[in-house]
């Protein structure tokens, strides 16, 4: 119970600070000191979100689905190569450094040529979607296979049990944790890739929107759909925590006080 309390006063006071920030901006705004089609204030964004909602639900919908779709191919890829790298030591060695190295790619110089090679269509999204969320998934499964206990793996080798059983009694189980850290930071990954992609090439989605209302200067469509991505992220996030919970129900928060 000491710990729902204090989820609930953390969320209260984050909400608090929020509504604080957005009164400083409203006040900022009406006053003067900034040019609205600088920085319009909140309620002309709200004005510009709800009079451009069809739209934007339209393009969040092709967005989301080109996240799901590149985050799918991404966990799918990431059980597969993550399993072949800890069956295979020779492949960890010399893999792993590849995956590092190619996350020093920047997304932004990557787009373009993925658009190049793949056209305005889909897959130029996908694949971009599938190079920024494939390494969180990999390597935390990787770190879950690792921290299984030694003696408990040793055990089981003891008892008969296969490499396949080890992994799926032992690893596998251990690594579900590490599992979905890796996929919270990849699903707020996703979304962001997306709209890069979007932006660089594309028919439709809040990438191209984006492209479109900043062509016209028309900056408080421009924070609505910066909001709705925010919000969106933040709606993933919580999906992959209602997941977690999910898969992992023997888990529980350690939030009371030790006893004295």
């Amino acid at each position: 119970m000491t710990g729902k309390f204090r989820n609930i006063g953390n969320n209260a006071s984050a909400a608090a600070l929020l509504a604080a920030l957005l009164l400083v901006w409203q006040g900022v705004s009406a006053a003067g000191l900034v040019p609205k089609f600088m920085l319009p204030s909140p309620l002309d964004v709200c004005a510009a979100f709800a009079g451009d909602f069809p739209l934007l639900m339209q393009s969040a919908a092709t967005t989301l689905w080109e996240a799901f779709l590149g985050l799918g191919i991404s966990a799918l890829l990431a059980f597969v190569i993550s399993f072949l790298m800890d069956r295979f030591p020779f492949l960890y060695r010399s893999a792993y450094p590849l995956l590092v190295v190619s996350q020093t790619v920047p997304p932004v110089a990557v787009a373009p040529l993925l658009v190049l090679w793949m056209g305005y269509g889909i897959s130029p999204k996908v694949t971009l979607i599938v190079v920024v969320c494939f390494f969180p998934m990999a390597v935390g499964l990787l770190d879950g296979y690792r921290s299984a206990d030694a003696d408990t793996v040793s055990l089981m080798r003891a008892m008969g049990a296969t490499r396949l059983q080890i992994f799926r009694f032992l690893k596998l189980p251990s690594s579900l944790s590490h599992f979905f850290a890796g996929l919270r930071v990849a699903v707020s990954y996703s979304i962001v890739g997306a709209v890069i992609a979007e932006w660089l090439g594309g028919y439709n989605g809040l990438g191209v929107y984006m492209t479109r209302v900043k062509k016209s200067y028309s900056f408080d469509k421009m924070f609505a759909v910066i909001f709705l991505v925010s919000l969106l992220t933040l709606l993933l996030m919580r999906a992959v925590s209602f997941l977690e919970k999910k898969a992992m129900p023997y888990r529980r928060e350690t939030g009371a006080e030790p006893a004295k």
